[in-house]
């Protein structure tokens, strides 16, 4: 009788110890769970993951057609799920960067976003991965986000007709992107040369006929300028350049002008690092003669300006058209040093 009882009673202990295991496992990783987690149907998924070499020590929150879907310190990631078409990511706070790509239905994508150190406030770059570098981020990082499923619809204009509006999905190397810094206040230098013509070549120079080499040398100029984040721009300049002359019975001259300009500009931000411009100047321009005769002339200047900056995070490329117009002298004695041309040359933001 006492050997049958035992035999429940040891069952029991095993039926026991198994439930017990049950209760004690750990649950799976979080990260794990994620991983697994596929599109839903017609839709697109979205891993972003933050991974810089060196960390930097800030969080940087992170929107998703305009819909926060969590902030990242390094090593730490976030989904977001969207229609397909334009996705556009925002990240930053004080500074953004901004990401733009074409999501296709089904598809998966992987966007490894890194803070530069030593810089603040704090900013970052984003770029599109392959799936293979994306996956090994992850396997190293930690989820952050609210719900891996949170679906983020960008705004439509109007509803595909057919499922080929969506488009094939996209290589990494081929989406658009853009991940210059979001327009934001900040100083800059200038430094250009290039092509200019005066615009009067006959003139009455010290009483004689002058006859002007219209194409100018030593064409440069330096300006420095504070930008503000709605695209304005004031600033200074300094634009110099020579041109050879000859005067009745004098061989040959030299008249050298240096103008000095406060400018205005307005830059329009068209994404891609493009900045279109334009832009108008007052100053003084002040034309010294040399060689054949000596002397000088100086007067008021105006000038209006258009063209385009090509910027890729600080470093931008400048290409400018400029009218610059100015008579300098004394009434009855005064000489035209104006004329247009195109500069081109590296802006520096700080």
């Amino acid at each position: 009788m006492n050997r049958l009882r035992m035999r429940p009673s040891a069952s029991g202990a095993v039926l026991l110890t198994a439930l017990c295991g049950l209760v004690s496992a750990p649950p799976a990783r979080a990260e794990e769970d994620v991983l697994k987690v596929s599109p839903p149907p017609g839709k697109a998924l979205v891993f972003i993951v933050r991974g810089e070499r060196e960390a930097v020590s800030a969080r940087v929150p992170v929107l998703v057609n305009l819909v926060p879907v969590g902030e990242l310190a390094n090593r730490t990631f976030v989904t977001a799920t969207v229609n397909p078409g334009k996705t556009h990511l925002r990240i930053g706070d004080r500074v953004l960067t901004i990401l733009s790509f074409r999501a296709a239905a089904n598809h998966s994508y992987f966007v490894r976003v890194e803070a530069i150190g030593g810089v603040r406030p704090v900013r970052t770059e984003a770029r599109v991965v392959n799936e293979s570098e994306g996956r090994r981020l992850l396997a190293q990082s930690r989820f952050v986000g609210a719900a891996p499923a949170a679906i983020v619809a960008a705004p439509r204009s109007r509803q595909p007709t057919q499922a080929t509006d969506a488009g094939p999905p996209a290589a990494p190397g081929r989406i658009s992107v853009s991940s210059e810094p979001a327009p934001a206040s900040a100083f800059a230098l200038i430094a250009y040369g290039g092509a200019f013509k005066i615009a009067n070549g006959n003139q009455v120079v010290a009483g004689l006929a002058t006859t002007y080499d219209v194409n100018s040398n030593s064409v440069f100029g330096v300006e420095a300028e504070w930008r503000s984040k709605g695209g304005i721009a004031l600033g200074g300049e300094v634009f110099h350049y020579e041109n050879d002359l000859v005067a009745t019975g004098i061989p040959s001259g030299r008249q050298e002008v240096l103008a000095a300009m406060m400018n205005g500009k307005y830059y329009f931000h068209l994404g891609n690092g493009f900045f279109p411009f334009v832009g108008a100047g007052l100053g003084y321009a002040k034309a010294t003669f040399s060689e054949g005769f000596t002397g000088k002339t100086q007067g008021p200047a105006y000038q209006g300006l258009a063209g385009l900056d090509f910027r890729f995070k600080q470093i931008g490329f400048y290409v400018q058209y400029k009218y610059l117009a100015s008579t300098t002298g004394d009434p009855g004695k005064q000489v035209k040093v104006g004329g247009s041309g195109i500069v081109a040359g590296v802006s520096l933001a700080f």
